[in-house]
Order: structure tokens, then sequence, then C-alpha cells
């Protein structure tokens, strides 16, 4: 058992370092404060070739594996941009996972090129107000005229909305009482056509750099071509990316974690009070290591958790026990900086206070930590199912 990356790996860790050093933690902040999008990463890494690391060759992709696509987004969360440098690209890493799997050969050629290349910008459009998690009870309809369907409804946090030119979207084309099962729910992947589409910003607590919104449909024409796969067989399809979505964002809180507790620790070695540095004081030094060990910890998990997907392993126990450990540790981390820095952690100049609010969205989506306990305690100990 070797827990050592392979020199592509290393490659690529590296690579990204370089790429990302102009967009260092001033740069974020600034992002954050302005709110607006980081469209100069965003293109940096489009041109680089970098977006396309888990997407086929035949379409311009590295055709690699979620382990280096998660590398890669921990990297970048690891250089200091955090949940805003990963978010701005993370639909483009393996949102279109299900057209890669489920899509023909037509819709791979129009679809993902674009994608890979940073020429388009796709949000994923699932979640409603009044279903939250219940994926199955969507109410966003989608009703077939002729050679298109026309969509009314209502998402929202949907990320980069504002910046979108195209949408992933899970709408019900079969009603809900007349619907079997898991089916009754088809995938589109379409223009975002804001003479349909009204994208309504949600002020938040963190991530400011990358929008989250509230999406209102309203007569959206969307070509028979433009659905991926059977149609009913929306949700069965976007099962397929959720433990790749866990895995990256577990990877991405990790690297949070690291910037954090890489601050903490350099702060306490400068700062100096009663003669010595704090660094000295177990009080300062205990709550880091023991950030340090759970931050490995849930990296091990991470990791484990992709090298079961790539080769084609079930991982589903793994990947939400990655998402599950790493946004933990990630937040612990997080305010343990802020505690290291004592009244500057609430500065904003220090960075640590943007780290704390961006810790915050790996504990909370793509899926709840309630949920994932749930899910351990039936699919891996057994226990009756409680919802």
């Amino acid at each position: 058992m070797d827990f050592t990356f392979t020199e592509e790996q290393e490659h690529i860790k590296n690579a990204i370092e370089r790429l990302c050093e102009p967009f260092d933690d001033d740069y974020w902040h600034r992002k954050d404060s302005e709110g607006t999008f980081p469209h100069d990463f965003h293109k940096a890494l489009g041109d680089a070739g970098w977006l396309g690391i888990a997407m086929p060759e035949e379409y311009g992709g590295a055709g690699l594996g979620i382990t280096e696509a998660a590398l890669m987004m921990q990297t970048i969360s690891a250089t200091g941009a955090g949940l805003s440098g990963a978010s701005a690209i993370h639909m483009n890493i393996f949102g279109l996972h299900p057209v890669v799997v489920f899509g023909n050969d037509e819709q791979k050629k129009r679809w993902l090129p674009p994608l890979i290349q940073g020429i388009d910008k796709a949000c994923f459009a699932v979640t409603e107000p009044n279903s939250g998690l219940n994926t199955l009870k969507l109410k966003t309809r989608a009703v077939r005229e002729g050679d298109h369907y026309i969509v009314t409804g209502q998402k929202v946090w949907i990320s980069t909305a504002q910046v979108a030119n195209k949408m992933l979207l899970l709408a019900r084309t079969t009603p809900v009482e007349e619907a079997k099962g898991t089916e009754g729910l088809s995938l589109f992947y379409t223009d975002l056509d804001r003479r349909f589409v009204e994208v309504r910003n949600i002020e938040k607590m963190g991530r400011k750099a990358v929008d989250s919104n509230q999406v209102f449909i309203d007569g959206l024409r969307i070509p028979v071509e433009d659905r991926i796969g059977d149609e009913g067989k929306g949700f069965s399809y976007i099962l397929h990316g959720l433990n790749p979505e866990r895995i990256l964002i577990a990877s991405e809180a990790i690297g949070l974690g690291r910037v954090a507790l890489a601050r903490a620790a350099r702060y306490a070695k400068e700062r100096v009070v009663f003669d010595r540095p704090i660094g000295q004081n177990q009080g300062i030094q205990h709550p880091l290591a023991k950030s340090y060990m759970e931050l490995e910890a849930a990296n091990l998990m991470v990791f484990k958790a992709a090298s079961f997907y790539d080769a084609g392993k079930p991982c589903a126990a793994e990947a939400n026990s990655a998402k599950f450990l790493a946004a933990e540790a990630c937040f612990h981390v997080c305010e343990n900086a802020i505690f290291t820095h004592g009244g500057m952690g609430y500065a904003k100049e220090y960075h640590v206070e943007r780290y704390l609010r961006e810790s915050w969205i790996p504990r909370l989506a793509p899926v709840s930590p309630q949920l994932i306990l749930c899910f351990i305690a039936e699919k891996v100990l057994g226990l009756p199912k409680s919802y």
C-alpha cells in the first residue's frame, strides 16, 4: 500500500501552485469584498487546459481520474483561493459527468469542448425551495410540445447562475402523482436564456465572489435534443455524479483547512507576547496540532474514496465519510486559526475570518451532515431507515 503521489500527480500539484501564484490572498480578499466573479482566474485555468482534467481526451480533456481532479481542487483551495476559487470552476471539473456517461456523441461534441476551453460557464439547477434534499419531490415542470419542452418552475441556491450561459437542469416530465419510484424527472443541458429565466442573487455569509441564486423559469423552450438520455430517467443520471462531487468538496475543504493551519502556525511563531512567541504556549500548540491530525486523517479518506472510484469499486460510504470528516476538520481548524490570531483574527487583512466563513460551505452542501450520518447508519451499519 503506497500513500505517495505519482510523479504525474506531483506535477499536477506543482503546476497548479505556479498557476495560482498571481491569484493570492489579496486577490481573493478583493473578490470577496467586491462580490465579482473571478473571470481571469477561470480563464487562466481554461487556457492552461486544466478545466478538462477529468473529461475525455477526445473532446479536449486530459482523461484523468477523480484522484487527479481532487488533488487539483485541493491545491487550488490551499493556495488561499479556498472555496471561492474551487467553486468558480467546480462545475467545469465534474458537473457534466452525466453528459459524459449518458449523452450521445453529438451532445458530447457540442457541449464538452466549449466547457473544457472555458468558453462556456454552466450552472447546476436542481434544488428547489420547497423540496430541499427530497429531490424526488421536485415541482419544476417540463412539458413536451412537439420538438421542444416548455419549462416553468423555481430553483434555489444555484451557484454561478449570474455568469453562466448554460444550465444543467433537472425537471419533472411526469406529474409526481403519476411517477413510479425514482422515475418522472428528466435531465437537460441547455442555454440559459435570460428572456425566460430570471436570476436573483442571494446575499450570503461567505464566498461572495461566486454567486448563489434563486432562479425563476417561465416558459423556457428546451429542444428535445438538449435532453440527456431517456425521458424520466434524470434522477438516476445525477446519482452517478454524487460520489465524485462529495470527494471533490471534501478535497477542497482539506485545502482550505491547510491554508488556515499554515497561517495560524506562522502567526503563532511571529506574534510575541510577554517576551515569548505565543506558539510556545501549549494552549496555542495543542489545538493546532489536533487540527493537523484531523485534516490528515480526513485526507486519507478523501483519497481512499477517490482511488476506489477510479478503480470502479463501490465508494459511497467512503465518499460520504470523506465529505463529513473533511468538512468538520476544516471548520475546526479555521476556528482555531481565528483563536490563534486573537482579536486580529477578526480583521479581514489576516484572511482567516474569510476562511471561517467559507468553511461552512462543505458542512452544509451538497448534502447535510445529518443525512450522511443517516446514510452510514442505514447502509453501513444496517440500522433501520429513520426518514
